[in-house]
């Protein structure tokens, strides 16, 4: 009888504009004025208004940029300058939300399971250890980490969650999804880094899943289902190189969601025995406008039914991983009714397409 009991969330300190973002790329890649007005034709239909990052570069002008060298002849940044910024910002923002997320419901020493995810930053000891020291949890903590999965990643820690729950009745999990995506921007000019630099930003949210809660908020995880679609595999892609950690995200992605989207929800809800009618929340990954878009097109889905994943994506962008849960507290925090279905769907490296079903309890 697992139970989402919380979500919350939390941002790097620095929030910039997606107007603010749009003229510091066109610096950055050094562009000309034809390719300058490309760009800004993707920026202005991209559905963002602002994105947070851990690095203040997006927002100042190029004499007083941090990440980047303020002229071509210094070397970018190194993979190990990028890896040690995330260690400077993860831990503090995960355990951010951590803390807001158990808040009123229980304290840090009952905190019986930790579950870590993240793509955009790997150590060991890593960010599970770092969370574990500096909020003194228990040293016998069960604890794992979720890595390089991509933006469906926390679906599949929830349903490791539900196991926990379903295998231990008084466990107590905590989940907690962060990415640092910006850190990871590339100086050349292609059309998979503009896209990158055009969607992706910082965020984390935290999860406490555990069995019979009380609260009135709650939501009864019904069942999980995951589906790849293998034709897709080289369109959305995330390596390591010795530039760093790269993205690889086709224009190809919203048609290849919407040949798949209909049959892939019919065989999730069927198994609770429900119809697309029957569900009552979309908790769509806002991996971008254009996904949005074909989804609602192809499920026939309302303004009203897709709007939670546009503010997500209008406030914070594609934060990778924590971005779902982001939009699932919203489903959240807005007035469902008892027995109100509602159902999350996330999509990833593959190409995956992870996807839950919930009730209001």
């Amino acid at each position: 009888m697992a139970d989402i009991v919380s979500i919350a969330t939390a941002s790097p300190a620095f929030a910039h504009k997606q107007e603010d973002i749009l003229h510091y790329m066109q610096k950055a890649y050094q562009l000309e004025a034809d390719d300058k007005r490309k760009l800004a034709f993707l920026y202005h239909h991209s559905g963002i208004e602002t994105r947070h990052s851990a690095i203040p570069d997006y927002g100042v002008s190029k004499t007083d940029w941090k990440f980047l060298p303020q002229n071509d002849q210094d070397p970018f940044p190194s993979i190990e300058q990028r890896m040690e910024l995330y260690k400077n910002n993860a831990a503090t923002i995960s355990i951010e939300a951590i803390t807001k997320c158990i808040e009123n419901h229980i304290s840090a020493d009952q905190i019986t399971h930790l579950i870590t995810i993240s793509c955009t930053g790997m150590s060991a000891p890593g960010l599970d250890l770092e969370i574990m020291e500096e909020m003194h949890l228990s040293p016998t903590l069960f604890r794992t980490s979720i890595n390089f999965m991509g933006c469906y990643a926390a679906i599949h820690g929830l349903k490791l969650a539900k196991f926990i729950c379903d295998s231990e009745p008084d466990a107590q999990v905590v989940l907690v999804a962060t990415e640092l995506c910006t850190l990871h921007f590339q100086k050349e000019y292609t059309l998979e880094n503009a896209s990158s630099s055009l969607l992706f930003a910082d965020g984390a949210a935290a999860v406490l899943i555990s069995n019979n809660s009380n609260d009135p908020k709650a939501l009864h995880i019904e069942s999980f289902h995951s589906q790849v679609a293998f034709q897709g595999k080289k369109d959305m892609a995330w390596e390591i190189n010795s530039k760093g950690f790269l993205m690889t995200l086709s224009s190809y992605i919203p048609q290849l969601i919407k040949e798949d989207i209909e049959l892939l929800i019919t065989a999730a809800i069927k198994k609770k025995g429900l119809t697309i009618q029957d569900i009552s929340y979309w908790c769509i990954h806002p991996g971008g406008k254009k996904i949005v878009d074909v989804i609602e097109e192809k499920l026939t889905l309302t303004e009203d039914q897709t709007k939670f994943a546009r503010k997500v994506l209008a406030e914070n962008g594609n934060m990778s991983s924590p971005t779902i849960l982001f939009v699932l507290k919203e489903i959240m925090d807005s007035p469902i009714r008892s027995g109100d279905n509602v159902f999350g769907i996330a999509f990833g490296p593959g190409l995956t397409m992870e996807t839950f079903l919930c009730k209001k309890k």
